[in-house]
C-alpha cells in the first residue's frame, strides 16, 4: 500500500510540477464552459416588429382584428399608412406588414373573408405565426357571419359573445430555460473532449517513462507492474474527478446555468465515462510502440469521434446518417443520457445507456490487458 501511495504521489507531483499542465488539466475544461456560454448563452427570444395599415375606416370587425394582432406576443405593432409600411419593410425597420383593404370587415361579416395582405421580405419564418393566429380568428368571425346570415341583430349578439369570451384563460409567463440547457449540454461536450485528452496524457506517462528508462528502474524495486498501472489509473480518475467538480461548480455557481439535472447525477455519469476514457487511453498505449505513435493515434481517434458524437455541435443539426454512426461511439451515449435526464427521464430509463458505457470501458480495458500480457518487447510495457 505504501508503494502504491508513493507512486500516486510521485505521478501527481511530476504532473503538476509543470505549470502549463495545471492550465491544461483544469483551465481548458473551464475554457469550454466559457466558449459554450459565448456561443449559446445569449439566445434570447426576439420581438417581431409588425406594421399595420388599414384602409377600412372605422369598421368594428377590422378594428377588432387589428387589436387581436396587437395583443399577440412577442409582437410590437406600429400603426402606419400603406405607403409608410412598405417603405419601412424595404428599409428593414419592420419585419412584416399587415394591410386591411377597404371592405375587409364587410367581407368577414358576409362569411367570405377577403382584402387582407401580409407582407415581409423575410418570408414565412416571420409571417407564419401571425398568419396562423389571424386565420383562426378571422375564420371564427366569418363562421359567425355565415350563421347569422342577414340578421344583423343575431350577428351582433353572437359576435359580442365571441369577442367578450364565454370563458377566461389565465396565462402565466414561464422562464425559457432552453438556452441554459443548450449551453450546459455543449459545456459537457467540451468537458468530455478534455477528459479524453487528459486521460491519455496521464496514461502516456507509461510510455514516456519506459522511453527514458524510469519505468524499468522502478520495476527493479519492490514496485510491481500491476501496481504501477493501478497508480496511473487512480491518478487519471482523480484528475478527471477534479475536472468534473470544478467544471460543474463553475457552471452552476459562476455562470448560473440551470442544466435541469442534479449535480450528483451529472457527476456520477461523467465519472463513469471517465472509466471509459481511462480504458481507451490504456488500449491506445498498449497498441503503440512509442509516445509519438500513441499521440498520433489518440488525435486520430478522439477528435473525429467527439465531432461525430455531438461534443462540439448539437446532434440535431447533423444528418441522420451521421447520427447513426454516432451510436457506435461512447461519447454519444453519455450525451444522450444527459439529454434524457434534461427531458425528465429517471436513472431507470438510462439502464441501456449506462450498460453500454460500462461495456465500452470493459472492452477497452480487456484489449489493453491482452496486449500488455502478449508483449515480449522489453522496450515496451511488460
Amino acid at each position: 500500500m505504501n508503494n502504491l501511495i508513493w507512486l500516486i504521489r510521485k505521478t501527481l507531483l511530476n504532473t503538476f510540477r509543470i505549470r502549463k499542465n495545471v492550465f491544461a488539466y483544469i483551465g481548458m475544461p473551464l475554457m469550454g464552459v466559457v466558449l459554450s456560454f459565448i456561443l449559446y448563452g445569449h439566445n434570447q427570444q426576439s420581438m417581431l416588429r409588425l406594421g399595420i395599415a388599414s384602409s377600412d375606416g372605422s369598421d368594428a370587425i377590422t378594428r377588432d382584428a387589428a387589436a387581436f394582432v396587437t395583443g399577440l406576443q412577442p409582437v410590437k405593432v406600429t400603426a402606419l399608412n400603406e405607403a409608410e409600411l412598405r417603405k419601412d419593410i424595404a428599409a428593414g425597420s419592420l419585419d412584416a406588414g399587415l394591410v386591411f383593404d377597404k371592405g375587409f370587415g364587410e367581407s368577414v361579416r358576409a362569411g367570405r373573408p377577403a382584402g387582407i395582405q401580409i407582407m415581409s421580405v423575410k418570408g414565412a419564418q416571420v409571417t407564419a405565426y401571425i398568419k396562423s393566429m389571424l386565420n383562426e380568428y378571422i375564420a371564427n368571425v366569418a363562421a359567425i357571419g355565415s350563421a347569422a346570415g342577414t340578421d344583423d341583430a343575431a350577428f351582433k349578439k353572437l359576435y359580442d359573445g365571441y369577442r367578450d369570451g364565454g370563458f377566461k384563460v389565465a396565462a402565466e409567463r414561464l422562464a425559457d430555460t432552453s438556452s441554459e440547457k443548450n449551453t450546459s449540454y455543449q459545456s459537457i461536450g467540451f468537458l468530455i473532449t478534455f477528459m479524453l485528452f487528459s486521460a491519455f496524457n496521464l496514461t502516456d506517462l507509461i510510455l514516456k517513462e519506459k522511453e527514458n528508462r524510469t519505468y524499468f528502474r522502478l520495476l527493479s524495486s519492490p514496485v510491481s507492474a500491476k501496481m504501477y498501472v493501478l497508480a496511473n489509473v487512480i491518478v487519471s480518475l482523480a484528475v478527471m474527478l477534479i475536472q468534473i467538480a470544478i467544471t460543474l461548480f463553475v457552471m452552476k455557481y459562476v455562470f448560473h446555468l440551470a442544466s435541469g439535472i442534479p449535480l450528483v447525477k451529472t457527476g456520477t455519469m461523467l465519472l463513469m465515462f471517465g472509466l471509459t476514457a481511462v480504458g481507451l487511453s490504456l488500449m491506445i498505449v498498449a497498441l503503440s510502440k512509442s509516445s509519438t505513435s500513441a499521440s498520433a493515434l489518440m488525435n486520430l481517434i478522439v477528435t473525429p469521434t467527439c465531432l461525430l458524437s455531438g461534443c462540439f455541435f448539437p446532434m440535431s443539426i447533423m444528418p441522420a446518417s451521421v447520427q447513426k454512426i454516432a451510436e457506435f461511439l461512447p461519447q454519444h451515449w453519455l450525451l444522450d443520457s444527459f439529454v434524457k435526464l434534461q427531458e425528465g427521464s429517471g436513472l431507470g430509463g438510462l439502464s441501456l445507456n449506462l450498460a453500454i458505457l460500462a461495456a465500452f470501458a470493459a472492452a477497452f480495458a480487456l484489449i489493453a490487458v491482452y496486449k500488455f500480457s502478449r508483449s515480449n518487447d522489453t522496450r515496451v510495457f511488460t
